[in-house]
């Protein structure tokens, strides 16, 4: 199977890619070890005019510069002084929009993920929530900027079938108004790897 390539994220409907990032598998290849996931849930963030998004009203900083590149390239900050949050960039230079991975299904070098998160049960809790699926797959501010399409991280589509997802309002925004109320989140049905349902 082949990578996606850097351009498919440069699309300028960041919803619409949130969405399609569903049951596609997410690989990190870090410290020599080989981790993967299928991509269970994602939240977009649609740049300068989401009330929501680090990029508002064209807020520029040491930390958002990276959202202002073309799209394609990792978004990772960290939350609160503890979580690392791996995001995607998306749509043409300038634009901000990203998607921010909140779930996945761990699917291969599960023990690598046992170790990172101190864990030995494979449940819901290894890889769901955001900051849990960048420690599993071993991301840290070290990859923010980094190519998803490149040999650290990159993403592959093995779907055989639709997964069946349901379309929801993103968590922990309540700050965003009227725009916390938007079907921005999106995860699938069939999979227990859910933050939040």
């Amino acid at each position: 199977m082949s990578k996606i390539p850097q351009s498919y994220f440069q699309s300028g409907n960041v919803v619409q890619l949130a969405e399609d990032l569903i049951g596609m598998e997410v690989f990190t290849n870090i410290d020599g070890q080989l981790t993967s996931g299928i991509v269970t849930e994602t939240e977009a963030y649609a740049g300068k005019g989401d009330k929501a998004c680090h990029a508002h009203l064209g807020r520029f900083t040491k930390r958002t510069a990276v959202m202002y590149q073309p799209g394609g390239i990792a978004y990772i900050y960290l939350c609160y002084g503890i979580h690392h949050l791996f995001n995607i960039v998306t749509n043409t230079k300038g634009n901000a929009d990203a998607i921010l991975i909140r779930a996945v299904e761990p699917k291969r070098g599960i023990e690598s993920m046992f170790k990172r998160r101190d864990k030995s049960k494979l449940d819901k809790t290894l890889t769901s929530g955001p900051g849990n699926v960048s420690q599993a797959l071993g991301l840290s501010k070290i990859q923010n900027s980094l190519s998803v399409s490149s040999d650290t991280i990159w993403f592959e589509d093995p779907k055989l079938k639709p997964p069946e997802i349901v379309t929801t309002t993103r968590i922990g925004i309540d700050y965003a108004g009227e725009d916390a109320l938007l079907p921005w989140r999106f995860y699938d049905a069939t999979s227990k790897f859910v933050s939040v349902r």
